[in-house]
């Protein structure tokens, strides 16, 4: 099984990000289940929500505590919420900045995981540049997408269309294109 949990603000997506991951993961003969934590439930407020993935029925319905991958929206939260508690030693982290990994504060985490397990993506600009509003979450399922190989771009992008009306989705596949593009461009760096 695989476990991600993403952490964000009110209004930016996450819940629905979670649920786009589950369909693209459904989309392609996988189980999958998806669900928020929710504080305040207001704009703005931190927001959790999860995404299991396996090739087998799921059972499990409390949160991901100990998940293979993380995924940070709104990189505001890294000083205010422990994001990557619980992380697996083998896990990745995606988070949404145009910051280094350094002026993060983040360099020990990276240290600790394997080599490319961790992504720095300016998901924001991306949607700026796409869907004209500042909603990251499209462009970091992009990113999830290359980053981890869990699910094929075109599950993603297939589960965005189906979520929202043409003229918006085409904006979001586009964000979530670039941020593939992006990703695949620093991990083949790497070879």
């Amino acid at each position: 099984m695989f476990q991600i949990r993403v952490h964000g603000r009110g209004g930016q997506g996450v819940v629905t990000a979670a649920e786009l991951l589950s369909v693209a993961a459904f989309s392609q003969g996988r189980h999958a289940q998806a669900f928020p934590s929710f504080g305040s439930e207001r704009t703005g407020a931190p927001v959790v929500a999860f995404c299991r993935v396996d090739d087998a029925p799921i059972r499990l319905r409390e949160p991901i505590l100990d998940p293979d991958a993380v995924i940070v929206q709104d990189p505001t939260l890294l000083g205010q919420v422990d994001v990557f508690a619980g992380l697996r030693p083998d896990g990745y982290a995606l988070v949404n900045s145009t910051r280094t990994w350094a002026e993060l504060g983040l360099t020990d985490l990276v240290r600790s995981l394997p080599a490319g397990h961790a992504r720095i993506v300016p998901a924001t600009a991306l949607a700026l540049e796409h869907v004209h509003r500042p909603v990251p979450n499209a462009a970091l399922l992009g990113g999830f997408a290359a980053l981890t190989g869990q699910l094929a771009l075109a599950a993603v992008e297939q589960a965005i269309a189906a979520r929202f009306p043409p003229r918006v989705a085409a904006g979001n596949v586009e964000a979530c294109r670039a941020a593939f593009g992006l990703v695949t461009d620093q991990i083949g760096a790497l070879r």
